[in-house]
């Protein structure tokens, strides 16, 4: 795999024009320019070229009044999960929300009551714990087991979970943010299995699902069979695949009737259920025309874990878990026998690296951090030096 110098994706773009998150005082902290901002997960790179002249035309129109959801957008969401991962969605089943994040809230809401159980997958996306701590809702842990470098679920662990009867919902990462696990078809099955056993109900956050490497295919989980759907609420968005975080919304695959109507009458309650000109134009040229984009995309990633990995080996003190999706690397610093504050602290003063401190997703991160490579490579090649080097100096 070959990288190619005139690559849009080179372009090295000031992400602190605009009060972007990642680069954000509240994030980096004051004096932040020196940092390699790599913690927030979005793309450092211009959203594709069609969804740029979509918004451009849609401004041109000038008049941003009331609108209704376009009549080609939810086609082009299901010819989109049919072309690209041979999922046929019914177009009653798709709702729309303002975010994945809602969605996970409203169905831990409406389907589970304060004080029971929720399982959750840790080292996993920390938004889980905070939603669940501010909705009352009680975290059960079913650890990921690291072994031989990959991470795989723990079943064993998960029945017994899954069989208490005050445990009622599951948050599935599907792909898994942060360790990089595209689960395969038979690990979803058994999870499945288990979870329709015990009356747990699936609610699957899907919004890496575009962003995966050869050899890994994702797979929904709701596209496993019928009995699957019926105990599953999917949470998509193009948010990730298209960089269009605060360009977008996002929608929710629910095949169970009683469930789905249910998400309705609470969306209205709610009033989340209206529509946003600039995300309905964005997501329609995304899903219509972004397909070449996310292939040069996803070729261009892969370099960058490639490049990741050939300097790693001349780091013996950092392993590398092996990505089979998502732009987010899982990097494991243990050797450097540094509790999490010293880690933390020593990237960011001797590497000046800012990147997620792995405690945010559970107990099981101490000692490792997530880094996002959808960056020029230019920028994670300095990068990578600056990290040899503190290494080095230690």
């Amino acid at each position: 795999m070959s990288k190619n110098p005139a690559s849009p994706f080179d372009e090295i773009i000031n992400r602190r024009e605009v009060p972007a998150l990642k680069t954000h005082p509240m994030v980096l902290g004051e004096n932040n320019e020196h940092l390699f901002a790599a913690g927030v997960a979005d793309m450092d790179f211009k959203a594709p070229p069609p969804v740029l002249a979509a918004l451009q035309k849609r401004l041109e129109h000038g008049v941003f009044g009331y609108e209704a959801v376009p009549a080609k957008l939810f086609p082009a969401i299901i010819n989109w999960q049919q072309q690209r991962h041979n999922w046929q969605i019914d177009p009653s089943h798709i709702l729309r929300a303002p975010n994945i994040l809602n969605i996970l809230a409203i169905a831990a809401s409406l389907f589970t009551d304060e004080g029971d159980g929720v399982i959750v997958q840790p080292p996993v996306f920390f938004d889980f714990f905070d939603i669940l701590s501010e909705n009352h809702r009680r975290l059960i842990s079913n650890p990921l087991i690291l072994e031989d470098g990959r991470y795989r679920m723990d079943f064993d662990d998960l029945e017994i979970k899954a069989a208490d009867p005050r445990t009622k919902m599951i948050y599935l990462c599907n792909p898994h943010n942060p360790v990089g696990r595209v689960w395969s078809t038979d690990e979803l099955k058994q999870l499945g299995d288990i979870c329709q056993r015990h009356n747990v109900l699936v609610v699957s956050d899907e919004i890496h699902a575009d962003i995966t490497f050869p050899g890994h295919s994702y797979t929904p989980f709701a596209a496993l069979g019928s009995d699957y759907a019926d105990n599953c609420i999917s949470c998509l968005s193009p948010a990730k695949s298209f960089n269009i975080a605060a360009c977008s919304q996002s929608f929710t695959i629910i095949f169970n009737d009683t469930r789905r109507k249910a998400f309705q009458v609470e969306n209205s309650r709610l009033t989340v259920n209206k529509n946003n000109s600039f995300a309905s134009a964005a997501m329609l040229a995304a899903y219509t025309q972004g397909g070449p984009w996310l292939d040069d995309v996803l070729d261009y990633i892969q370099n960058n874990v490639v490049t990741v990995s050939q300097h790693l080996a001349a780091i013996p003190e950092i392993e590398l878990i092996e990505p089979e999706g998502t732009f987010l690397l899982w990097l494991d610093f243990r050797k450097l026998n540094l509790e999490p504050k010293q880690l933390t602290a020593f990237l960011k003063q001797k590497a000046n690296w800012a990147v997620t401190r792995g405690e945010a997703f559970g107990k099981e991160g101490e000692g490792f951090a997530r880094l996002n490579i959808a960056c020029p490579h230019a920028v994670l090649e300095t990068a990578l030096k600056q990290l040899a080097t503190a290494i080095s100096n230690r």
